[in-house]
């Protein structure tokens, strides 16, 4: 098979064409955020990486954040969520647990707390049910700081939010009031 490094690089260039850049490789996605997986397959190694359906399905089915999909007969592929190009999900609204998390890195969180969480250049911003997926996003950032976000309360007051399949749950925004750096 493919080592680990391999199998990273190649994630990581699958978030590029899938979440931000098609064109990159001469991809097109439709509005949901789907592509042909043969097209796919031809046009990576048109770009230098050596990527056969194998390898695709193994670097999907270990992505360690199951970051992509394929549809029921594996003849199209997409990113779960992280876009910021225009594509359209199809996620239903669904009720939150009470708390949710999100990790950042310290040096963002005057802004944080001046102006809420901001979906910046992606369609929504990204939610954990568990502190350690949270703390471990923050790390990748610097010092890592453990956000506690009231969702239910948000949802009671008409917010809405979304889970992907692989349990990440988003919304357009967190106001600072719903916002805290205390958890129990």
């Amino acid at each position: 098979m493919i080592s680990e490094r391999e199998n990273t690089t190649i994630s990581k260039f699958l978030s590029l064409v899938l979440r931000h850049n098609p064109e990159a490789i001469g991809i097109r996605l439709d509005e949901q955020g789907w592509t042909d997986v043969d097209i796919l397959l031809q046009q990576l190694n048109k770009h230098g990486h050596a990527v056969n359906a194998e390898v695709l399905n193994h670097v999907v089915k270990t992505n360690s954040k199951s970051r992509f999909a394929f549809n029921s007969d594996h003849t199209k592929i997409r990113a779960n969520q992280g876009h910021s190009v225009e594509v359209e999900l199809g996620l239903q609204p669904k009720q939150p647990p009470a708390i949710l998390y999100h990790g950042t890195a310290e040096r963002f969180l005057d802004s944080i707390m001046e102006s809420g969480l901001q979906k910046q250049e992606r369609h929504h911003v990204h939610l954990s049910e568990t502190k350690e997926i949270a703390i471990s996003v923050g790390q990748r950032y610097g010092k890592p700081v453990l956000l506690c976000i009231k969702a239910e309360e948000m949802h009671k007051g008409g917010f809405r939010f979304f889970i992907t399949e692989n349990n990440v749950w988003l919304t357009d925004h967190v106001p600072v009031e719903f916002i805290s750096t205390k958890s129990d």
